[in-house]
């Protein structure tokens, strides 16, 4: 892998990490099987190129995808806090409201941003202003999330994941919990479509087809590499995860697989990093016990 190629894995692993972030938020705090990412990453990535060939300013669109991810986050919310829609189901449904909804803002299946400026024309003052700038807005993004969680309601959220009962029992609506890590969730999610769509030039509609795999994918690789469970590690290692990730999948393309190929490469990833620590458990298991055997009668 070329030294170009690798930059370019970092960049959009940086990018993919904050939509992770997303993802761990709903899969692993909330314990909510949220699958409208893949429809409001789309949506971030419509908001911001819709706005930036309209004329705005780049950095003005990503504060946009960014709102309009919540408010998507808000709509699987109230499916499921108030009509009582399963989580499963209340994520299919806002994600397939989404897709026309994605078509309506574009207004066509793909918008090229090529003759436009975005953020990265903007913010050129070095030979690698690009790893640079994503670079400081994962920075902001990891600091501003730390800092929430380790709030009075940052605790009652990551709390209402692991015991809901407990925290019902403290007065706590796990219900507006879950309403608002959605949103947040989502919010994150969006902005990484909007940095993603001006990163590579163009938004598509299909762009976030398997989104949620390759959050998912992010997400396990930290947890196993680093397997901590303080929040100082754990936010960072998603960021490492998703760089990883995409560096897997680069180096596979660089090793000769199609790029149709890609949507396999992310389930084995998936299927390896899971069965990794039950095969380890295994392994060391086994090795306990001939141990035991061998030193018995000693």
């Amino acid at each position: 892998m070329d030294f170009g190629f690798l930059i370019t894995s970092i960049e959009q692993g940086l990018i993919y990490g904050i939509m992770a972030i997303g993802v761990y938020i709903t899969f692993r705090i909330l314990d909510f099987a949220d699958l409208t990412v893949d429809g409001s990453i789309t949506l971030g990535a419509a908001v911001s190129s819709r706005m930036i060939i309209l004329g705005y300013n780049p950095f003005l669109t990503l504060l946009a995808a960014t709102f309009a991810g919540g408010i998507s986050g808000s709509v699987t919310g109230f499916l499921n806090t108030r009509l009582k829609i399963a989580p499963l189901l209340s994520g299919i449904l806002t994600m397939t409201a989404l897709y026309s909804i994605n078509l309506r803002i574009m207004g066509r299946p793909n918008i090229p941003l090529i003759s436009s400026r975005t953020i990265f024309d903007i913010f050129n003052y070095t030979k690698y202003n690009e790893l640079l700038l994503i670079l400081i807005v994962v920075i902001l993004v990891l600091i501003t999330l730390i800092l929430f969680m380790k709030t009075k309601l940052g605790y009652a959220l990551r709390a209402t994941g692991d015991n809901p009962a407990m925290v019902r029992s403290m007065a706590i609506n796990t219900n507006n919990m879950k309403f608002m890590g959605l949103i947040i969730a989502n919010s994150f999610v969006s902005l990484a479509g909007a940095l993603i769509g001006q990163y590579q030039g163009f938004a598509d509609i299909s762009m976030g087809i398997g989104t949620i795999i390759a959050g998912l994918a992010s997400v396990i690789i930290g947890e196993v590499i680093f397997n901590n469970d303080k929040l100082y590690y754990t936010i960072p290692s998603i960021i490492i995860g998703s760089i990883l990730y995409r560096g897997s999948i680069s180096f596979a393309l660089m090793s000769g697989f199609a790029a149709s190929d890609l949507k396999l490469l992310t389930a084995l990833i998936v299927i390896v990093f899971l069965s990794a620590p039950n095969i380890k458990k295994k392994i060391g298991g086994k090795l306990n016990a001939k141990t035991n055997w061998c030193f018995k009668d000693i």
